[in-house]
C-alpha cells in the first residue's frame, strides 16, 4: 500500500509521457493545455468587462462592491486551472490557493442578498426579527423528526433573529475552516505530507478533504435555507439566477475534483498510453473547470447585470444609496477605487468575526431578545402579491424587503447615507433622528397678566385644594399656530 501511493506520487511530479490521440496528432495534454488556455481567456475577458462595467458605474457600492467580488471568481478559478495543468507538479499550491477564493466569494453572496433584504446590519436585525422561520430544508427536516421535534437540537429557532444568526455563522464558519485547510495544506505538502494522491489517513490530504467537504456542504445548505426564506421578498433582483450560478461554480470547482480525486485513488480511472497519471489527478478537473468558468462568464452577464446601477436608472429607482447626500458614481477614475474596495477582505473579516463572538458569547442572551417576546403570526415584509407567503410576506406596494421595525417605512434615511465605510455601531448611531425645530424664530415667553407663568389659580400651603388639579386653570393657548414636525428629506428622495 504504501509502496503503491509513493509509486503514484512520484509518478504525479514526473514528465508527462503520452502517446499522440491520434497520428502524427496531438496527446491528451497538449491538447488539454490549448482549451485550458482558450476557454480561460473567454472566462477572464469576459469577466473583466463586466467587472470594469460595474466600477466606472459604481452607484451602489454596498451591492456592487459584492457583486465585483463573485465576477471575479471565474478569473481566479481559469488562472489557478491553466497554472495547475501547465505546472503540473506544483499545481498543489495553485489549487489550495485559488480554492480559498471560493469560501470569499460564497459569504461575498450572502452578505449581497442581506443588503437585498435590508441596507445595512442595524436594519437587517430589524428585518430578521419580524419573520417566521420556515422548517429546515431536508435532512434537517427528517432529523429534526427523529430527535425530538420541535424540543431536539435540529428544532427550527423560534426567533428570525436567532435563525439569521444560525445562518449567518453557518455560512461565515466556511470562511475560517478554508484558510485554515488552505495553510494546512500548504504546510504539508511543503514537509511531504500531504500527498494527494492518497486517501491514506496517514496523510493529511483525506483529513483536508473531509473537514472541507463538511463546512461547504453546511454553508452551501443554509445559503439555499436562506433563499428559500427571502426569496420573494427580492424578486425583483433575480434571486434564483444568481443562486443557480454561484452554487454551480462552487458545486462544480470543488465536489468535480473531489469525485476524480477518489475515483482514481480507488483505480477506477486508470493510466493508459494516451493518458497519464498527471493528467488523471491534475489535467481532467483542471480542464472541466476552464470549460465551465467560460460559460459561467457569459452567464453572468444576465445574472449580475451592470445597467441597473447606470445613474438614470438609481434616479428613478425607490431604493437608491445616498453617500454625502447624492447619487453619484465613486469608483474613481477608470473604477479604481471600486476595484480596491472590492478587493479589501476587511468587511467579511469582521463579518466572520461577528458570527463567532454570538456563537461563543451573544446565544447565552439570545432569549432576551424582543423577537422571543409576544410572537404571533403576523409577518414582516413587504413584497406585493395576492398569494404571499404566510411564513415571510405581508401584502403592500414596497419593492424594497425593509421597511423598519413594525413595517414603518425608512426607505431613506437622512443620516446615515448607507456610507461604505459605516461600522455597526455607526449604523445604529445613523437612525437616530436629529431633535425637532421650528422653522420659526425663537420668540419671549408668554407672560401672563397675572404674574404667574403657569396659572392664574395662587396657591398656600394651606389651602386645601393644593392637591386638586380641577382648581387650576391652565395657562391660555400660544396665539402660534401649530406645525408640525417633518424630518428633514432629501431633494433625490423620488428624484
Amino acid at each position: 500500500m504504501q509502496y503503491n501511493i509513493r509509486k503514484r506520487e512520484n509518478h504525479r511530479h514526473a514528465l508527462v509521457s503520452e502517446v499522440p490521440l491520434w497520428n502524427n496528432g496531438l496527446t491528451f495534454h497538449q491538447l488539454g493545455l490549448i482549451l485550458c488556455a482558450a476557454f480561460s481567456l473567454v472566462g477572464i475577458v469576459s469577466s473583466f468587462f463586466l467587472a470594469f462595467m460595474h466600477a466606472i458605474h459604481y452607484s451602489k457600492p454596498r451591492e456592487q462592491r459584492h457583486i465585483m467580488r463573485i465576477l471575479f471568481m471565474v478569473p481566479i478559478y481559469c488562472a489557478e486551472s491553466f497554472l495547475s495543468f501547465y505546472f503540473y507538479q506544483k499545481s498543489v499550491y495553485f489549487e489550495v490557493l485559488g480554492s480559498c477564493y471560493e469560501a470569499f466569494a460564497l459569504s461575498s453572496f450572502f452578505t449581497l442578498l442581506c443588503h437585498y433584504a435590508a441596507p445595512d446590519l442595524h436594519s437587517q436585525k430589524d428585518y430578521f426579527r419580524g419573520i417566521r422561520p420556515k422548517p429546515w430544508l431536508w435532512p434537517l427536516n427528517w432529523l429534526a423528526k427523529c430527535c425530538g421535534g420541535e424540543r431536539g437540537c435540529w428544532r427550527t429557532p423560534r426567533s428570525g433573529l436567532t435563525w439569521f444568526n444560525v445562518i449567518w455563522i453557518s455560512i461565515y464558519q466556511y470562511c475560517f475552516i478554508r484558510v485554515a485547510m488552505t495553510i494546512v495544506a500548504v504546510v504539508t505538502e511543503a514537509f511531504g505530507k500531504y500527498c494527494e494522491a492518497s486517501v491514506s489517513p496517514a496523510f493529511a490530504h483525506v483529513w483536508v478533504l473531509v473537514i472541507e467537504s463538511i463546512s461547504v456542504s453546511i454553508a452551501m445548505y443554509c445559503l439555499i435555507q436562506f433563499y428559500f426564506q427571502v426569496h420573494k421578498d427580492m424578486a425583483q433582483y433575480s434571486p434564483f439566477l444568481k443562486v443557480l450560478a454561484i452554487k454551480l461554480v462552487i458545486f462544480l470547482s470543488f465536489w468535480q475534483s473531489t469525485v476524480i480525486s477518489f475515483l482514481s485513488s480507488a483505480g477506477a480511472i486508470k493510466v493508459s498510453d494516451k493518458l497519464a497519471n498527471q493528467d488523471i489527478q491534475i489535467g481532467l478537473s483542471n480542464l472541466l473547470l476552464c470549460i465551465e468558468m467560460a460559460i459561467f462568464a457569459i452567464l453572468h452577464f444576465f445574472a449580475f447585470p451592470w445597467q441597473p446601477y447606470r445613474l438614470k436608472n438609481q434616479q428613478a429607482s425607490e431604493n437608491p444609496q445616498y453617500i454625502k447626500g447624492q447619487i453619484a458614481y465613486h469608483g474613481g477614475p477608470l473604477g479604481i477605487k471600486a476595484f480596491i474596495e472590492s478587493f479589501n477582505p476587511w468587511d467579511l473579516v469582521k463579518a466572520t468575526g461577528r458570527g463567532f463572538r454570538w456563537l461563543f458569547v451573544g446565544y447565552k442572551k439570545r432569549t432576551n431578545d424582543i423577537s422571543y417576546m409576544n410572537r404571533d403570526d403576523s409577518a414582516f415584509s413587504l413584497k406585493a402579491s395576492d398569494d404571499h407567503d404566510a411564513q415571510t410576506s405581508i401584502p403592500g406596494p414596497n419593492v424594497t424587503a425593509y421597511t423598519g421595525p413594525a413595517g414603518i417605512n425608512t426607505a431613506y434615511h437622512p443620516a446615515s447615507q448607507y456610507d461604505p465605510y459605516d461600522e455597526e455601531g455607526q449604523n445604529l448611531l445613523s437612525h437616530a433622528q436629529d431633535n425637532p425645530h421650528s422653522r420659526y424664530p425663537p420668540e419671549a415667553p408668554y407672560e401672563e397678566e397675572s404674574g404667574n407663568r403657569y396659572y392664574n389659580h395662587i396657591y398656600s400651603h394651606d389651602d386645601p385644594s393644593i392637591g386638586d388639579l380641577t382648581a387650576a386653570e391652565p395657562r391660555p393657548i400660544s396665539p402660534r399656530p401649530y406645525q408640525p414636525y417633518h424630518p428633514s428629506r432629501s431633494p433625490y428622495e423620488g428624484a
